[in-house]
C-alpha cells in the first residue's frame, strides 16, 4: 500500500459513523405514540369503572341549616373504596378524585368541602364508622396515619379515606365520630 492509500484508511477508521435521523425519530414518534396509548386506555378504564358504578344515587349536598360545627378539619381526601376492600376505589359522583378537603362533622352530618371537585355531605343517619388505617386504594402511609370513615350510600357501604393536616387530630375525629354514631343507633 502507498503512504497516500494508508492516510486515507486511517482516516475512514477515525470518521464518525452518520446518524440515522429518520430511524431516530421513528423511534421517537412511536415511543411517544405509545404513552400516548397508554394513557388513553386508563383513561378509559377509569369511565369504565365510572359506568359500572353508575347504580350509585346522587350525593347528597349540605342541608341549609346543619347545625353548630362539633369539629373542623383540613386536610386531604385520598378517595372513597367499597367498605372492606380498600383497593377497589369508587369513581362515581367524582369520589375518586383526590383533593384538598375541609370536613366539618355536624350534630346533621359530615360535611366535605373539596375546592375543585364535587363537595359531599354524609348525612349523620349514614355514618357507620371512624377508623385509623394505614391505606385506601392508591395511598399507603405509616400505621393510623389516615381516617377513614365508613358510612352507607344507597345500598352500598363506602370506606372514604382523609389525612388531616395534623395528624394528632385523627384520634380526636375517631372518638368523636364513633361516640356520635353510637348515640344515633341508640335512638333508633
Amino acid at each position: 500500500m502507498t503512504p497516500l492509500q494508508l492516510t486515507h484508511l486511517a482516516a475512514e477508521e477515525k470518521s464518525a459513523e452518520v446518524t440515522d435521523w429518520a430511524a431516530r425519530l421513528g423511534w421517537v414518534v412511536g415511543l411517544l405514540l405509545f404513552i400516548a396509548l397508554v394513557y388513553w386506555l386508563m383513561r378509559e378504564g377509569w369511565k369504565w369503572r365510572g359506568t359500572l358504578q353508575g347504580d350509585l344515587p346522587e350525593l347528597p349536598s349540605a342541608p341549609d341549616a346543619p347545625g353548630e360545627a362539633r369539629l373542623t378539619m383540613s386536610g386531604r381526601y385520598h378517595g372513597s373504596t367499597t367498605a372492606g376492600q380498600w383497593l377497589d376505589r369508587i369513581v362515581a359522583h367524582g369520589l375518586g378524585t383526590r383533593s384538598r378537603a375541609e370536613l366539618t362533622l355536624t350534630d346533621a352530618g359530615l360535611d366535605v368541602v373539596r375546592p375543585g371537585a364535587s363537595d359531599f355531605f354524609v348525612p349523620a343517619a349514614q355514618l357507620r364508622g371512624a377508623r385509623l388505617d394505614k391505606g385506601i386504594a392508591g395511598k399507603v402511609l405509616t400505621e393510623g396515619g389516615l381516617l377513614v370513615v365508613t358510612w352507607t350510600h344507597g345500598d352500598k357501604l363506602i370506606d372514604s379515606g382523609f389525612r388531616s393536616d395534623h395528624a394528632a387530630e385523627h384520634t380526636e375525629w375517631v372518638d368523636t365520630l364513633n361516640d356520635m354514631i353510637n348515640k344515633t343507633e341508640g335512638a333508633r
